[in-house]
């Protein structure tokens, strides 16, 4: 299939200034209600009211934050590289507002009191799902520099894991859209929007579309996968020195990338702008600017998809995260290229009936998803008893408790008996007895 990009690029330079001020306003807006849903929805789950005093129903709750977190004191850490931690959370939330430029809101209109005719789209490139993925790369950066600036042990640790994590989910998510790419037959949003006029992918690519659907989590850091800002171990993570307004811009880049992934996804899979059924059987349906409300509304199921795993799913081990992403989507992303690299050729050429190639296909994956059931065999060394290892507590410069297997050192019998009478201000309280008892007790020792 060639798409037709020769409506783009021909906009006036007014005309674009006016979709580009658009955008931004409906990404800013977008973020506002979904961090008001977001508290509504997770207080409705967990049997609360959540923002109900600033606006009709709490609505410029969000607009209230922003200003309370504009208005607070920034502080710099002073063992931060200044100029790298000022820029990080600019790379991030330019990188999350870049990537909506190639989006489809809706079809080519008539623009009113003119005769000139544009589409609901700012440009698109014949590469445009590429221009996606790199830009959502750039993003990363934003993030690792954070960590790496900001002076911090925990900060480090959150941009570094964030590294991993991007690396190891847009593997699996790049893997997921080449089957897309295939019966599409290009990389441009519009045209994979149009290469879906007679069905959906996600009825067609259905592995596709949950595989993608877990990366798109996974690359956004949102709950199950937010191990980059995992607060239980890390703090805030790559965000534990910012502050003030930097700090609203890493919320502000979150929340917009989880707009932009939900919006690649209703392109890709749910149609674009395409009206659903029984919608589609209006003749107006996808003409005008109804496509935008079509739109708009399969973003916002996304966006409460997202919403929904934040109030169910407690957060993955990082052992288990990356082994889901390397051990099984990447896997299951090949075998599922492979099967419809097949089934498309055999489709335009012909000669293998189809049949038994869906029927084989079906085979192999229940096959898989019984192997994936199947407990892993047990460590003939774990039961096994191991000989305790010594270990210096004070050999990196301070003290650290010992690991499972290690032996903590003897202690000096000063020591021992402080321990064993519960500290020097227990023997006080404990009254003129408590040294001799102490003594017997080390001495039984």
């Amino acid at each position: 299939m060639n798409e037709d990009l020769s409506v783009f690029g021909v906009d006036p330079w007014w005309l674009i200034g006016i979709k580009t001020v658009v955008i931004f306003g409906l990404l800013v807006l977008t973020t506002l209600m979904t961090i008001w849903g977001e508290r509504k929805i997770l207080g409705r789950m967990q049997h609360r009211i959540g923002p109900k005093y600033h606006g009709p129903f709490g609505l410029l709750q969000s607009l209230a934050d922003g200003i309370k977190l504009a208005l607070k004191e920034d502080v710099v850490p002073s063992a931060a590289d200044k100029v790298l931690f000022f820029i990080a959370p600019v790379i991030t939330v330019t990188a999350a507002f870049a990537t909506f430029a190639v989006i489809p809101l809706g079809p080519v209109i008539d623009l009113p009191f003119t005769d000139r005719v544009t589409p609901l789209q700012l440009t698109d490139l014949s590469v445009g799902v590429l221009y996606i993925l790199a830009i959502a790369s750039v993003g990363v950066y934003g993030i690792v520099l954070a960590g790496w600036a900001s002076g911090s042990t925990y900060a480090l640790l959150g941009g570094l894991r964030s590294s991993a994590q991007v690396i190891s989910y847009e593997i699996a998510m790049g893997l997921s859209l080449v089957a897309v790419f295939i019966y599409a037959g290009t990389l441009s949003t519009s045209g994979i929007v149009a290469a879906q006029d007679d069905v959906w992918f996600i009825f067609i690519l259905a592995p596709s579309f949950v595989i993608f659907l877990v990366s798109m989590v996974g690359d956004t850091n949102r709950a199950p996968f937010d191990l980059a800002e995992a607060e239980g171990e890390l703090v805030g993570g790559f965000h534990t020195e910012y502050s003030s307004l930097k700090f609203a811009l890493f919320f502000l880049g979150e929340y917009i990338n989880m707009v932009t992934m939900s919006a690649l996804a209703t392109t890709l899979f749910l149609g674009g702008w395409a009206a659903p059924w029984p919608l589609s059987m209006w003749e107006g349906a996808n003409s005008g600017l109804w496509p935008m409300l079509w739109f708009l509304g399969k973003v916002v199921g996304f966006l409460f998809f997202f919403i929904w795993l934040r109030g169910t799913l407690p957060r993955m081990r990082y052992d288990q995260f990356m082994k889901l992403g390397w051990k099984v989507l990447i896997p299951l992303s090949l075998a599922w290229i492979v099967a419809v690299s097949a089934v498309r050729v055999v489709r335009l050429q012909g000669g293998i009936d189809l049949r038994w190639i869906i029927i084989t296909g079906v085979v192999i994956a229940l096959a898989v998803l019984a192997l994936a059931f199947i407990p892993e065999g047990a460590d003939p060394q774990e039961g096994a008893e191991t000989e305790p290892v010594p270990f210096d507590a004070f050999a990196g410069g301070y003290p650290v408790p010992p690991m499972p297997g290690q032996q903590s050192p003897d202690l000096p019998p000063m020591v021992a008996a402080a321990a064993a009478t519960g500290g020097p201000n227990d023997r006080q309280d404990a009254g003129p007895d408590a040294g001799q008892d102490a003594g017997q007790g080390a001495h039984r020792a």
